[in-house]
């Protein structure tokens, strides 16, 4: 008898250890986003370093401060593909990274199909925006937009 509640208790206990990891991760740190002046979206221009603030409407976010790859923002733009790539600078290599299942506006997998066709273009928002970390904005030739941060280079040798 006293074997089985010692397991039962272990059991228990990794049921709420479990639990309690799984909503950490996917809710706990989370929170919406306020992107007002000195936080819009930016996109670097390709003749200068300093980003600079694009037009958005529409726009939900999320964010982290367990870490900066948290960052995942949703909206829509007026600016044509064509006014972008004239103006601010493309990214290499963009590799959208899966949002929580519950902010549904962003879809990592959709998002990043669209960026292998050549049917969404990635935009550098920000180099450096932490240490190792860039933010990367994708358009859609209907305005939808979106928004990420990844690693960069700084660690690869």
């Amino acid at each position: 008898m006293n074997g089985k509640l010692v397991a039962g208790g272990i059991v228990l206990t990794g049921l709420v250890a479990g639990i309690a990891m799984y909503w950490l991760q996917v809710y706990a740190f989370y929170a919406p986003v306020s992107f007002s002046p000195g936080t819009e979206i930016t996109l670097v221009p390709i003749e200068r370093a300093v980003p600079e603030a694009i037009v958005v409407e529409n726009i939900e976010g999320i964010d982290a401060d367990s870490s900066p790859l948290r960052f995942r923002a949703c909206f829509t733009t007026p600016l044509t593909q064509a006014t972008l790539t004239e103006t601010y600078r493309l990214y290499d290599a963009p590799t959208p990274l899966t949002a929580p299942g519950w902010f549904d506006c962003f879809d990592a997998d959709v998002i990043g199909e669209a960026l292998e066709r050549g049917e969404a273009l990635a935009f550098l928002s920000q180099a450096d925006i932490s240490k190792g970390v860039d933010r990367v904005v994708a358009v859609f030739p209907d305005g939808r937009a979106f928004a990420w941060h990844q690693l960069n280079d700084t660690y690869k040798e």
